[in-house]
């Protein structure tokens, strides 16, 4: 069971806006609190490829 709540609004708006300044997942999910799988996910419904992690 998913226990994370639904995307908000400012929630997309926030992760548009931290892909479209180059960060990557790991850290947009940090920020968000929202697990790296469910960040990744709505990024791929939205059509945004992420930036590359860093090693």
């Amino acid at each position: 069971m998913n226990t994370v709540s639904p995307w908000t609004f400012e929630a997309v708006q926030l992760l548009k806006t931290l892909a479209q300044e180059g960060m990557p997942a790991s850290v947009i999910s940090l920020k968000l609190k929202r697990p790296i799988a469910d960040v990744r996910a709505k990024l791929n419904d939205l059509g945004i490829i992420p930036a590359a992690e860093e090693l």
